[in-house]
């Protein structure tokens, strides 16, 4: 009787064959159903002999014949130069040979398929299509045998046949050689003279062809291929053609070509690899957009790209909300992050400063606010990056010309900051989450650094001010008067700090206050010692004094009060 141990090794053996037997029915286009044996058989787990055993494999069996084909086409290609150059063979032979063995080699690989081995099958067709392509090219370009136009009519029937090969053996990497065909096509047979509007007429074709091909199959590499050749020939002929006057022609190309794409999540499939459409979806609206603006820079016309950025969110938006209920939802997500960030981009693209910081903080507490009620969290995080490219550019970009205390562009973009952060501090908060402690932790201390820059650069302008006013000999006066300002600042707004931290009962409150108190003192009695006159120095000392000892009797008088309270209960 066989033991247990015997039992479950033969019971991995068959799981194991069946796998492979499985993996040679699919590689050869046949589809047999295993899922019935599965569901009586558990798979074996797999062991680090059988992880070599598979990396050997992949290594023998797919990549020694890649590199296979690449040397087999180099050879070939050295031994018909060889015979090219010592004039063995005329033009039309050389290309009738290159034609009949493609051809050859094309219905050899359908025997080697047959007899089960798919993968060499592939590779034999790769050969002969890449033979074909190369013969015609040469009919065409090097021997004038033929014109262009019957070259590009044959070049595409032999991609059509490709493609009818591809779906017949229901093999992604046949639909893969053909999509590479068709677009090394128009290189191949390029004359060097620009013909925009029949280039960009292939392309959409080829696009759309591409579409209908997944709308059936679950072929991400063929999508992305053809996606990856629209942008190499479009990049092509602008950096060769593209002048001014045809802004419009590639205007308008490049838009159709976007559009062509953007439809991908509505035509896949559902078996389509999930991760497949919202790349596609960041490669097309990154380089579309960037294509945008390039043309727009050129005409001098920065506020159209600006345009361009906010009509792209409102469409992201759009497609978003249709593709809500249609397919797996992170594409759906990934469309509205994107329309998102059109709008976070179309802000310093269209706005002058101070209206860059404004729109950026606007929108951060608007992604924010959506985000929440939306439970979308990659829309609060668009929205902290709106805030975080906010506070960098108010902090550390924006000078501001102002002309007016208090009533100027920079007081505005503060308040709005303030009013901002406060806003999304305040949604956080209401939320209760335990994860947002720390991000509104750092918001209210945002929210009081933004008040004592905005209030400090205040003082900053007024002593500037009167320095113009002020006559010969007046840089000291005014520059006491400025450091005692800051001074009283300081503690005037850190004794305010202090009194809402002990009205709000909020011990964050007033660790902050005792920061800015500290580094008061610190000014004081290390600074304004030596600085100010004697007037102003007896003054920020007594102010000073004042105020702590005024907070020390407040923490005094807190600390006492729970022992009263306690103790007036227990007498009662």
């Amino acid at each position: 009787m066989p033991t247990d141990e015997q039992y479950e090794e033969l019971q991995r053996l068959i799981a194991a064959l069946t796998e492979r037997v499985y993996r040679l029915e699919q590689m050869a286009g046949t589809q047999h159903g295993r899922a019935a044996f599965q569901r009586h058989v558990k798979p074996a787990a797999k062991t680090e002999s059988d992880t070599q055993a598979e990396l050997e494999s992949k290594i023998g069996a797919h990549w020694l014949n890649r590199i296979g084909i690449i040397a087999m086409l180099i050879g070939v290609s050295y031994f018909l130069k060889y015979a090219f150059d010592n004039q063995w063979i005329g033009p039309a032979g050389r290309v009738l040979i290159g034609l009949l063995g493609g051809m050859a080699v094309v219905f050899w690989s359908e025997q080697v398929r047959r007899s089960g081995y798919a993968i060499f099958s592939y590779s034999l067709k790769a050969i002969g299509i890449g033979v074909l392509y190369l013969s015609l090219w040469a009919c065409s370009q090097l021997y004038n045998l033929i014109p262009n136009p019957l070259a590009f009519l044959s070049m595409a029937a032999i991609t059509a046949v490709t493609v009818g090969l591809a779906l017949w053996q229901d093999a992604e990497i046949i639909a893969v050689f053909a999509t590479l065909g068709a677009f090394i096509t128009p290189i191949a047979l390029s004359t060097g003279v620009n013909n925009a509007i029949g280039l960009f007429a292939y392309l959409v074709i080829l696009d759309l062809g591409t579409l209908i091909l997944i709308r059936y199959r679950p072929w991400p590499g063929v999508l992305i291929g053809s996606y990856v050749g629209t942008l190499i020939l479009y990049s092509s002929w602008h950096s060769s053609f593209y002048t001014i006057d045809q802004f419009w022609t590639a205007l308008v190309a490049v838009s159709a070509l976007f559009a062509t794409f953007a439809l991908a999540p509505f035509v896949s499939g559902p078996a389509l690899r999930p991760g497949a459409i919202p790349t596609l979806a960041l490669l097309n609206a990154a380089t579309y957009f960037f294509e945008v603006w390039e043309l727009f820079e050129h005409q001098a016309e920065s506020s159209q790209a600006a345009i361009a950025a906010v009509g792209l969110g409102c469409l992201y938006f759009l497609i978003a909300c249709l593709l809500r209920n249609r397919v797996i939802p992170v594409t759906a997500d990934v469309h509205w992050a994107i329309g998102t960030a059109f709008f976070i981009a179309a802000v310093p693209i269209g706005m002058h400063a101070p209206w860059i910081t404004i729109g950026w903080f606007a929108e951060g507490a608007a992604l924010v606010r959506v985000g929440e009620r939306r439970e979308a969290g990659y829309m609060k995080q668009l929205g902290g990056i709106a805030l975080f490219l906010g506070t960098l550019r108010l902090l550390g970009v924006d000078h501001f010309d102002v002309r007016e205390l208090l009533l100027n562009e920079r007081m505005l973009a503060f308040a709005v900051a303030i009013a901002a952060t406060a806003a999304v501090a305040h949604r956080l908060a209401d939320a209760g989450r335990e994860g947002d402690r720390i991000v509104v932790a750092i918001l209210v201390v945002m929210i009081n650094v933004f008040a004592l820059a905005a209030l400090t650069e205040e003082i900053t302008d007024a002593w500037r001010r009167q320095l113009q006013t002020a006559g010969p000999g007046a840089d000291r006066t005014s520059a006491i008067i400025r450091d005692f300002a800051y001074s009283a600042l300081w503690m005037t707004y850190g004794a305010g700090l202090m009194l809402i931290g002990f009205w709000k009962k909020s011990p964050f409150l007033r660790w902050q206050a005792l920061i800015l108190m500290g580094a008061t003192i610190c000014k004081v009695f290390l600074y304004d010692t030596s600085s100010l006159d004697r007037g102003y120095r007896i003054l920020s000392f007594i102010a000073l004094g004042l105020i702590l000892l005024a907070t020390s009797f407040l923490y005094q008088r807190s600390s006492r009060a729970p022992r009263s309270r306690g103790s007036t209960a227990g007498i009662s």
